[in-house]
């Protein structure tokens, strides 16, 4: 299984779980994919929950309270690494974004702000210190790929390449108009030419790795997700779903095809 101890800048380095009920998002997530909750305080009444697996940092969640992120429900939101938040949320504004969180100080781990891109979709940039972030890939219940899921293809594809300098282009013999994200010399994400369902604003689809996509499916459903899409076979790529945790918050889960 690959550690991870360092991202380079462009990479989704870290993610993070807005919930309405922390506890009950604990326990969904540690029946499906076997991570560890460990909680940190973060202000008087609330704690930081940091998910690990074999030891190592995946994922994150937190408690959404009233009047917080504007009233947005339940999400998983990526955070992008970068050199220097200051510059980036800088660019951001210059280049369409909208600040919604000004660059700050998370203690000595690094420091952040959220950005809404010029399409609606949210994320965070974050500039990594004493904590490098994401530190686990490659095994079952760790990041492996984030789709934007957008209604202008175009200025999000314009907005990202100027941002982080991503390399975003249709594939070799792909007609399906899908764009993949490509930072430096890794595939990391995509842009599908379908965006959200109507109702639903522009977001960052999190993919999460399993190794029996209609297993793990069946074990959300179990466990009280509900299943938005498939699981489906993508040929040439693998198999996938989209559900929601209990609280709504939606991801995917999928399995690549053996090579």
């Amino acid at each position: 299984m690959p550690n991870i101890d360092k991202h380079p800048a462009g990479a989704f380095v870290w993610v993070e779980l807005g919930t309405t009920d922390q506890a009950a998002a604990k326990t969904f997530y540690a029946a499906l994919f076997g991570w560890v909750a460990n909680d940190m305080p973060m202000g008087p009444d609330d704690h930081y929950t940091i998910f690990r697996l074999d030891g190592r940092d995946t994922a994150a969640a937190y408690t959404l309270r009233a009047g917080m992120s504007g009233g947005a429900p339940p999400n998983w939101m990526p955070y992008i690494s970068v050199a220097s938040a200051d510059d980036a949320a800088a660019r951001a504004a210059e280049v369409g974004g909208k600040v919604i969180a000004p660059p700050m100080d998370v203690f000595d781990a690094g420091r952040m702000a959220v950005v809404q891109d010029p399409t609606g979709a949210t994320f965070a940039v974050w500039e990594p210190k004493s904590n490098p972030g994401i530190g686990i890939a490659g095994v079952d219940g760790t990041l492996c790929w984030a789709d934007l899921m957008t209604t202008d293809v175009a200025r999000a594809r314009e907005f990202y390449a100027v941002m982080f300098g991503w390399d975003i282009s249709p594939g070799e013999k792909d007609p399906s108009g899908y764009l993949h994200i490509k930072n430096g010399e890794t595939f990391i994400g995509g842009i599908p030419p379908v965006g959200p369902q109507a109702g639903v604003p522009p977001h960052w689809l999190l993919y999460f790795l399993a190794s029996d996509c209609d297993g793990t499916t069946a074990k959300a459903k179990s466990l009280g997700a509900n299943i938005f899409y498939g699981p489906t076979t993508l040929e040439g790529v693998g198999r996938w779903a989209v559900v929601a945790d209990p609280q709504g918050a939606a991801f995917a889960i999928f399995q690549p095809l053996p090579h």
